[in-house]
């Protein structure tokens, strides 16, 4: 099935998110500009004045002259259809209801062969130097990093894979919290180890491609979802080829091994009384 023929994206041209940009421009697909963007409210601003609208890259974000960023990039779902050749909406529902029963195992790459690790910092004393924060209204008193993509594996998830968003804030330079939403899988790691004293390894990563963020933002459907559940194989069947992971450098977990995550850095996090460790990967100059 990895293999197989289909109409949208050939799987090659989406896995990975810059590959994936390039289909789109050829497409017509997404709006590129070159203009600077300021990330304290404007591009907030901006992406939600094109609400629905196709995805937008940045090309000049002011202060972060080795990143991009891409927004919007759900924003309308006939171009996600058209990318992975889901003729509308309810097709897109039976070839999603497909891939939840038919994941395609992830491949391991080996770590000296991974781009992700060809590129390694380890504990810069602001986190938020390799990232680009955002403040989404004038009431935040702080910068949020929403765009990362937590992973959780092995013993830690019963043996499955589980992608999600969560809310960042590096306040303190290299050391930060983010927000779990009750009743999410990270809430139900968190409870299960809430009175452990034991470090939960997860990873955050960043600029992965389309199918890994979609599963990511899956929601709350925990029925067909459950813990346990391989959501990055879910993602591999979603584009049709495995995702490729590699080993941390820092952790006992796993991260993409695709170069749109370079820099790494880790951080402890402290959500309720539950210690997290995280190695965060990070898109330089990545797109």
């Amino acid at each position: 099935m990895a293999n197989a023929k289909r109409d949208g994206a050939a799987p090659e041209e989406v896995r990975d998110l810059r590959r994936a940009l390039e289909w789109m421009k050829k497409e017509g697909d997404i709006i590129v500009t070159d203009k600077e963007v300021d990330p304290n409210l404007e591009i907030t601003g901006i992406q939600k004045q094109l609400d629905g609208g196709c995805p937008i890259l940045f090309n000049n974000v002011k202060g972060k002259p080795q990143h991009r960023c891409i927004t919007n990039l759900f924003g309308d779902m006939n171009v996600i259809n058209k990318m992975f050749g889901w003729k509308d909406h309810a097709d897109r529902t039976r070839k999603l209801a497909y891939a939840i029963t038919h994941p395609i195992a992830p491949i391991v790459v080996d770590q000296k062969d991974a781009p992700v690790q060809e590129e390694v910092y380890e504990k810069p004393a602001e986190a938020n130097d390799y990232v680009v924060p955002i403040r989404h209204t004038n009431i935040e008193p702080e910068l949020t990093v929403g765009s990362g993509n937590r992973l959780i594996s092995g013993e830690y998830f019963n043996g499955g894979t589980d992608l999600g968003y969560n809310r960042m804030n590096f306040r303190w330079g290299n050391v930060g919290t983010f927000q779990i939403s009750p009743g999410s899988h990270m809430w139900q790691v968190v409870s299960k180890y809430y009175k452990d004293n034991k470090m939960v390894p997860i990873t955050m990563n960043f600029g992965l491609p389309p199918a890994g963020s979609l599963l990511a933002g899956a929601g709350f459907d925990y029925v067909i979802l459950p813990q346990g559940c391989d959501e990055v194989g879910i993602a591999g069947a979603v584009q049709g080829a495995p995702m490729r992971l590699v080993k941390s450098r820092t952790v006992v977990s796993m991260l993409w091994s695709s170069r749109v995550c370079t820099p790494r850095v880790k951080m402890i996090g402290l959500p309720s009384r539950l210690r997290v460790v995280t190695a965060v990967t990070w898109n330089v100059g990545a797109l």
